[in-house]
């Protein structure tokens, strides 16, 4: 078989640090498990500013659709905070998310046994903890037209942005929570603003309808977003899977990721829809950001770009088992007792971005 193509975007700020360490479990992928990978690594945001004068260039672009998937580490700092608005980092980001037609964003939320007591929660209220978080990434005020800022007559200027979905968008994102759902506990929860926005009344109608038509033996409930807010703090574990649009998704999994501790230990995976083959692009990246107070500090949590790329085998190479290895690994090394700054806790053991990525090799070749 071809190896498959994988496109390396370490970033900005710790994303290059994190990155590595994948490197590491690439390499030890080919050396123990035979499974090559045809690489290739590319400039994005801040980095690619700084060589190209754009935060994505048109052949990094055009590698990502190439690919069969990319994993990216993190983009922004404060070196770039003052360039105009297109040029910034995170423009970046947004077009090759946009371009690849990444419309299906997977945060998942699981606390780890051995993190349990890192939560800013209670144990009890986290504990066992595992949902996902789907957030539609293409649509949305992030993406909606008009929008600008404008000088009124009088002087005075006006902010604009538009909160817009059709049906094609709502249902598309749907269909992935069901069949998420159906892999899981069967349960979804869509959230909107309903008794405010109506397009989010639209939103809710598609959603019930496509539950009808496809997918009734999923249950399907419904949550404003400022109460899902409050209940994800609340009673996390009452939610299986969460889908929302893209402003609520950003915020809600943001809320989600600290209720296991630290951004440093969750991953995503962005998704678009399938093509005549069944393929889908897809990108891959922690929840965190560049982290720029500690870049270059080998002080980082690489686990979550650890795990993204776990979830990249399991949900764009068709290698479970390998996923499982990975994941078995992380949970070892934390069991273990290694923490790096951010997941910290008394009578652990602090290391540096290295030597958590070396352990987690090390539970790897235990399992050969």
């Amino acid at each position: 078989m071809a190896a498959k193509k994988l496109l390396i975007l370490p970033g900005d700020g710790i994303g290059v640090e994190v990155m590595a360490q994948v490197r590491r479990i690439i390499d030890w992928l080919g050396k123990r498990r035979k499974i090559e990978f045809d690489l290739s690594e590319g400039l994005i945001g801040g980095a690619s500013y700084d060589v190209h004068g754009t935060p994505l260039s048109d052949g990094t672009l055009a590698e990502a659709l190439a690919a069969d998937a990319v994993l990216l580490g993190a983009v922004g700092g404060p070196k770039w905070d003052n360039l105009p608005f297109q040029f910034k980092p995170e423009r970046g980001l947004l077009k090759i998310r946009k371009e690849m037609g990444l419309f299906a964003n997977l945060r998942p939320a699981t606390v780890f046994d051995a993190l349990a007591e890192a939560s800013t929660l209670k144990a009890e209220v986290v504990s066992g903890l595992d949902i996902m978080i789907l957030r539609e990434l293409t649509g949305g005020l992030y993406f909606g037209e008009p929008r600008g800022i404008e000088t009124l007559p009088d002087g005075s200027r006006k902010g604009v942005n538009t909160l817009v979905y059709t049906t094609e968008e709502v249902r598309r994102i749907g269909r992935i929570a069901f069949e998420l759902a159906r892999k899981r506990n069967k349960r979804v929860c869509s959230v909107d603003k309903a008794n405010v926005l109506e397009c989010t009344v639209l939103w809710r109608e598609e959603m019930i309808k496509l539950q009808q038509e496809e997918f009734q033996d999923v249950e399907l409930s419904h949550m404003y977003v400022d109460n899902a807010a409050m209940q994800l703090v609340r009673n996390p574990k009452q939610f299986d899977v969460m889908v929302t649009e893209n402003m609520f998704g950003d915020i809600l999994s943001d809320c989600a990721a600290m209720l296991t501790g630290s951004l440093g230990m969750l991953p995503s995976a962005s998704l678009g829809a399938p093509d005549a083959t069944g393929r889908r692009r897809a990108l891959y990246e922690p929840v965190h950001g560049s982290a720029p107070d500690i870049a270059g500090k080998d002080m980082a949590n690489p686990l979550a770009t650890i795990l993204s790329f776990a979830m990249c085998l399991r949900y764009s190479f068709d290698l479970a088992e390998e996923a499982d290895m990975i994941e078995a690994a992380v949970k070892a090394v934390l069991k273990g007792g290694l923490r790096t700054g951010d997941i910290m806790q008394v009578g652990k053991a602090k290391v540096s971005t290295t030597v958590m990525g070396e352990a987690v090799v090390r539970e790897l070749d235990k399992m050969i």
